[in-house]
């Protein structure tokens, strides 16, 4: 089982992320490169090019800068470096004092929330939006991506639930009204 949440990894870390990415734009260019915008409500549909690989790069990361964004101003100590004897509380957590290790580095107290979740629930999100019918395969692969994180005691679960909340939140928010193009669309231009 830890080999398989170590493997998990790779769908949450961003070198690993963009490569698939690649690989999704090289096996499915097609449905990767194009997409004509729903219609207006009182008009026709803008049929013209609206950066589609951008827009899928911004909902899968969208999360993750947000996160990073958070761990800038929020102090949390991570679990490996937390001195539990002090901490009282999940409250406690966030004192930097806290801390078990005598010299914690600036990574030892960016805990909350957890940036590879919320990279992980963005790109799933994305691929399910793209791929609806594989979203209980990406949904497996992002929990297991932040059950990775609470194992290696790089996060506490309350970090990559929020984390994996604002990856949702920023794919759904770039991914907006856009419909996902169908099987066969390029074909019918």
């Amino acid at each position: 089982m830890k080999r398989l949440l170590d493997l998990a990894e790779i769908f949450a870390h961003s070198t690993g992320v963009i490569a698939l990415l690649i690989a999704l734009a090289v096996l499915d260019p097609a449905r990767v490169w194009a997409w004509r915008s729903p219609p207006s409500p009182g008009g026709s549909a803008d049929l013209g090019e609206r950066a589609p690989f951008l827009r899928l790069i911004g909902a899968t990361f969208a999360g993750g800068i947000v996160t990073d964004l958070i761990k800038a101003t929020v102090t949390r100590v991570r679990p490996r470096a937390m001195d539990l004897a002090m901490a009282g509380s999940a409250i406690d957590t966030f004192d930097r004092t806290a801390t078990s290790l005598p010299h914690p580095g600036h990574g030892d107290l960016m805990s909350f929330p957890s940036g590879h979740a919320a990279v992980a629930a963005g790109f799933a999100t994305m691929l399910a939006w793209r791929y609806p019918h594989g979203t209980w395969v990406f949904a497996v692969f992002a929990m297991l991506a932040a059950a990775q994180r609470v194992f290696a005691s790089a996060h506490y679960p309350s970090d990559v639930l929020f984390g994996t909340a604002l990856g949702m939140a920023g794919a759904a928010v770039l991914l907006g009204r856009v419909a996902a193009p169908r099987a066969g669309a390029a074909r019918l231009r």
